[in-house]
């Protein structure tokens, strides 16, 4: 079923685009109601080398527009709507100002959500180890083994820190290697926004991306735990 392209103004009750803050005919402030998404909302093409400059310009312009003081004594409608407005812009902003959370969005939109907790703030979690990285986390798991033993032998400090400091190499390289797969895949994406790119070859990418999102949530996983044993 298609989206609906058009809101109704609760004020004079005429018809709006969607992606419109202000009634074209009484030029109230619309309810937020439904939204295509965050870049739509703040004008930005769906792509994920955003001008940084031009989305904080947009950001600010419209928290002026949208900030509740200048409805302090307008009908409750409106108020409300200025709210609405205001906390969806911050959460607009928010995401797509973080260029792992602006991937991570555009998946959430395109119905391939990578199950990431970067936005959400929580703790990665545990899972299946991706094909990709299974010789790099059993190469730590036994390393891992050998430095709780040396640690419950009474080895001195520096002997099993300089081992964790050691493991830990192959997978800074490793996530090296991914933050340079998703550059190159979001400027992929970006070409075939520009060119409007077949869904085939669109959703190639957009698989990737996925992946790679999946592999890199893992990889800061095992990140984490090296950090936990180097705490300990």
């Amino acid at each position: 079923m298609t989206a609906p392209t058009i809101q109704v103004c609760r004020t004079c009750g005429g018809g709006a685009p969607i992606d419109v803050h202000f009634c074209p005919q009484c030029t109230k402030i619309l309810t937020l109601g439904r939204q295509g998404d965050y870049f739509a909302f703040l004008d930005m093409p769906r792509k994920l080398n955003l001008d940084v400059g031009e989305l904080e310009q947009r950001f600010r312009a419209l928290s002026r527009r949208f900030h509740p003081d200048y409805f302090y004594n307008a009908p409750l409608a409106e108020r409300r709507a200025s709210l609405e407005r205001s906390s969806y812009l911050n959460d607009a902003y928010r995401t797509l100002r973080q260029p792992v959370a602006r991937i991570e969005y555009l998946l959430e939109l395109e119905g391939m959500a990578a199950g990431s907790a970067e936005r959400s703030g929580a703790a990665p979690q545990g899972g299946a180890v991706p094909p990709a990285l299974l010789e790099e986390v059993f190469a730590l798991n036994e390393e891992l083994d050998e430095v709780r033993a040396l640690r419950e032998a009474g080895a001195p400090e520096s002997a099993w820190k300089g081992r964790l400091q050691r493991a830990r190499q192959p997978i800074d390289a490793k996530r090296a290697e991914h933050e340079e797969h998703l550059e190159e895949l979001s400027a992929k994406w970006d070409a075939l926004v520009d060119s409007h790119g077949s869904d085939g070859d669109r959703l190639a990418v957009l698989t990737a991306l996925h992946q790679r999102m999946l592999e890199r949530n893992y990889i800061n996983n095992l990140l984490a735990g090296i950090e936990r044993e180097l705490a300990t």
